[in-house]
Parts: C-alpha cells; sequence; structure tokens
C-alpha cells in the first residue's frame, strides 16, 4: 500500500493515510479533464475550497507554510514558489493542498521572503506539477490535484506593471500529453520538452512507452501508470509535437529528475514499478538521439524525489530524494558533464535529509533547496514536510560576497571600531561616491531594504537617504560613510 501511495499522490483528499477510499468517481472526473468546459471550472473550484483550512488566512506569516511537491522557479535574484501540499495543524495524519491564490517570492540576496496574491485564471491546488520560466514568464503544465491528474497549461508574467495574473492556455494545438504529475522538464530553443510521469494512460498515437501499475487500479478507476513520452511545446506557435527519437530511450518512470546544459536534456533517475533507478541519460535535442551515460559503482545511488540543477555549463548539482529501501537521502554530488565523472560534494546540511524538495541555482554559483519532506513520506508517521532554504556554495564566492559575509560574521569584534570612527572627523568621500550629509547620518538598525527600512542584524555602516552608493549588506541606494571605506565594499550601482 505505501509503495501505491507514491505513485497515486500520497492522496491528499483529507483522509488518513493508508485508509482505502472509494476513488473510483474522482479517477473517472479527472480522465474526462482533458477537454474543456465550463463545468470543469466548477468542480475544480469546488474541490480547491473544500482543501484549503479557512484558519490559514487568518494570520500571515512572514515565510511560506512548509510543503512537499511543490515547484520553484528562478528569475534574475528572485525564487517562485508556487502549490505542494503540507499536514494540518492536527495531529493526525491529514495532508491538505495549499492555497492556488498564493506565490511565494525569496529574494536571493537579502534572504527574505514575500507573498503575492495571485488573480486571473488560477490553477487548482496541485502537487506534483512542472514549472519553468522562460523569458520572466512561469509556465506551469500537469499535476495532481483533489480530483486527480490533469493536463491543464498555464502561464503566469513575473514581471507585470501590477498585479500578477494567471491565464490558462487554451489555444494550443496539436496532440497535448496525457494528464501526469512527477513529469520532468528541458527548455530549448524557446521549446518546452517534457519527459516522463506518472499518469492516465495516453488518448491517440503518442509516441514511446506506457506501462500501466497495476497496484493502481481500485474499483472502475481508469489505472494510471509510467511513461518515457517526449512532448514539446513550442512557445512561438503554440502547438505540441512529439520527435522522432534515435538511440536506446530510458524506461518510462516518474519522480525523476531533468537538467539542460547546452542542446542536451539529462534525465536522473527516478522510480519505475519498484525499483528507484540511478541511471543517466541524455538526449539532442537537435537530433533525438538518446545517449546513456555510465554511472560508477560507487557514484549515487537509485532514487526518485530528488533534485538535479545545473550551475555551471559543466557541472549538474544533484542532492537528496527517496531510495528503493525508503531512505532519505541528504548526500550531495557534482557531476561533471565534458568528463562523465561523479564527485561526491561535502557540504553542512548533513543533518538535514530531504525528498520532493525544489533546487534552484543563484547568480553567484549557489543552489537554494526550498521545501521538501524530512522523512519517509510513505511510512505511517506524520511527514515531516519542511520550509527551510538550505544553501549550498557550490562555486566560490566573488571577493565582494566574501568579503560582506566575512564581515557581517565578524559584526560584533569590529563593532567598537566602528564606533570609534563614528566620532573621527569624517574623511573625503571616495572618488565617484557621492558626498553624504553629515547632518543627516545616523545609525543603521540593520539591512537596507526598499524604501530605506532597516531590518535584521546591525549594519555597520552610518548612513542618511541622501547619497546613491550602495551599502555593503544590500544593493539599495543608501550612503556609506567615507572613513569606513574600504570596509564598507560600497559598489555604485
Amino acid at each position: 500500500m505505501a509503495d501505491e501511495m507514491e505513485d497515486e499522490l500520497v492522496d491528499l483528499q483529507a483522509v488518513e493515510v493508508g485508509e482505502e477510499e472509494d476513488e473510483s468517481d474522482d479517477d473517472e472526473e479527472a480522465f474526462d479533464w482533458a477537454g474543456e468546459g465550463e463545468e470543469e471550472e466548477e468542480e475544480e473550484q469546488l474541490a480547491d475550497n473544500e482543501l484549503s483550512p479557512p484558519s490559514e488566512d487568518a494570520f500571515e506569516m512572514d515565510s511560506p507554510a512548509e510543503r512537499s511537491g511543490h515547484i520553484a522557479v528562478v528569475d534574475g535574484n528572485y525564487m517562485y514558489v508556487w502549490g505542494g501540499y503540507k499536514n494540518t495543524q492536527t495531529t493526525g495524519f491529514f495532508d491538505f493542498y495549499l492555497p492556488r491564490n498564493e506565490i511565494w517570492i525569496y529574494n536571493t540576496e537579502t534572504g527574505r521572503w514575500k507573498k503575492r496574491v495571485t488573480e486571473g485564471d488560477l490553477p487548482p491546488s496541485m502537487s506534483g506539477s512542472c514549472g519553468v520560466c522562460v523569458d520572466g514568464v512561469l509556465y506551469l503544465f500537469g499535476g495532481h490535484h483533489s480530483q486527480g491528474n490533469t493536463n491543464r497549461f498555464y502561464r503566469l508574467p513575473l514581471r507585470p506593471p501590477g498585479a500578477l495574473r494567471w491565464e490558462k492556455m487554451r489555444e494550443l494545438k496539436g496532440l497535448a500529453p496525457s494528464c501526469k504529475d512527477k513529469l520532468g522538464c528541458w527548455v530549448h530553443k524557446n521549446r518546452l520538452v517534457f519527459f516522463g510521469g506518472y499518469g492516465y494512460a495516453a488518448q491517440g498515437g503518442h509516441l514511446g512507452t506506457f506501462e500501466y501499475d497495476e497496484t493502481s487500479f481500485w474499483a472502475n478507476s481508469a489505472g494510471r501508470g509510467w511513461n518515457n513520452h517526449i512532448h514539446i511545446l513550442d512557445l512561438e506557435t503554440c502547438v505540441w509535437s512529439q520527435p522522432v527519437t534515435k538511440g536506446n530511450a530510458p524506461s518510462p518512470r516518474a519522480a525523476h529528475a531533468c537538467a539542460t546544459i547546452g542542446n542536451r536534456g539529462y534525465v536522473f533517475g527516478g522510480r519505475y514499478r519498484e525499483y528507484r533507478l540511478n541511471d543517466l541519460y541524455y538526449i539532442n535535442m537537435d537530433t533525438w538521439e538518446w545517449t546513456e551515460m555510465s554511472v560508477p559503482q560507487h557514484g549515487p545511488v537509485g532514487r526518485s524525489w530528488h533534485s538535479f540543477v545545473p550551475v555551471s555549463p559543466d557541472h549538474i548539482f544533484l542532492f537528496g530524494g527517496f531510495t528503493t529501501d525508503k531512505q532519505t537521502l541528504s548526500d550531495a554530488w557534482l557531476y561533471c558533464v565534458s568528463s562523465n565523472e561523479w564527485k561526491p560534494f561535502q557540504h553542512n546540511n548533513t543533518e538535514s535529509p530531504r525528498l520532493w524538495h525544489t533546487s534552484c541555482g543563484g547568480p553567484d554559483g549557489e543552489v537554494f533547496v526550498f521545501g521538501g519532506c524530512a522523512n519517509n513520506l510513505l511510512s505511517h508517521q506524520r511527514a515531516a514536510h519542511s520550509n527551510e532554504i538550505l544553501v549550498f556554495s557550490v562555486q566560490p564566492k566573488s571577493l565582494v560576497r566574501f568579503c560582506m559575509v566575512s564581515v557581517l560574521r565578524h559584526r560584533e569584534r569590529l563593532a567598537g571600531a566602528w564606533d570609534s570612527s563614528a566620532q573621527t572627523p569624517a574623511a573625503q568621500p571616495v572618488p565617484e561616491t557621492p558626498p553624504c550629509v553629515s547632518a543627516d547620518r545616523h545609525q543603521h538598525a540593520g539591512f537596507c531594504m526598499e524604501a530605506h527600512t532597516w531590518r535584521g542584524p546591525p549594519c555597520p555602516n552610518t548612513c542618511c537617504t541622501a547619497c546613491p552608493s550602495v551599502c555593503w549588506a544590500q544593493r539599495h541606494p543608501s550612503s556609506v560613510k567615507p572613513a569606513l571605506w574600504p570596509l564598507c565594499l560600497v559598489l555604485l550601482v
């Protein structure tokens, strides 16, 4: 029953884990949801309301709720998080989907969260969806909601002048993928390339292999299974297509992880039947030829629900996941594309195992892991969903960032020097740094945020709002006392 629940999406219908409720009606409704219709909209709205406890909206949080099965994408210095599910506030084994109108934005420079309430054609609350960002637009495909899998497609522009508004992409042409979740995606030449997943059998002449999960046939349900289908969506023409591939294709799978390096789409691991795999393939997205790469005996073990993120044009970072013997992992590996080598990556988060989390690459060679579950999600213990951010510095920090971190780390030891410097006459401004207005200077209470609000740990600078230079801790207009140069590390805008 436990393995069955993984690919049935750990039923998120506010029932106790392991209870064998009748799913036949839900499956049949979801199976029919590949079409369009007003009736479907009403069903989605009702299901979403039923699964979102009103108590969650009774207070404002300064960080997102713990969750698993969500999506996360990066646009510039911001990471956007949507969807997933969590435990209820009770002590039982109950889960519910998180509000579909909320999107959380994490500033990778300041470490601050901000919640935005979205509008428009809202997707249903889901988990296991596939999300990707292209040119400032979040694209969302597939997933599992309260009534089964879907193959609906949505887009959300992330840089609008006003509100964030979801749009359902209704005018797509061609043969769409089947209803599924836990699939992967690559981006190449303004095209989204989807691979694999778990869900209903395809209707029509789809290229590739689909294999039923024999444990998914409950009562009169349609049954679900794994596939290795490739579907391409051209973002310019809005046309679905399938390539004719060459070479030995990977087996059908779900809960795998994908990464794009140049014109290659890499896929590692995932679950197929009772196995969690550690094979590595890539497909050339110009010739559509598959190549299998050898994985050394002492390389990463087989896993599903892991993350696999490019961190340079030659390296991909692997973290976490769930093994065949149901162990939640905290190991990290760095895969070198040019040499086909796996190397263990040493880090300080070994006590933070994760599965069904998300990972995003930052602008300075960092990887930001958010959410996921820290224990065996398929057991009868309460799931340990997380809302922590784990940061992995895969590449050396720049000199400026290294100095900023060092100054902040030793701020208590340096506080005396900063205080005494406040009594000394101000030196001449550094060239290209506008002079400060002495009368308006005041000691900061913390980080420099938008509109000159200060929060967090004490800032050592004596600043005012008169100068367009940048405080050592943040990239926002403020002024720095010239006597502290070069300790303040002023960065001109």
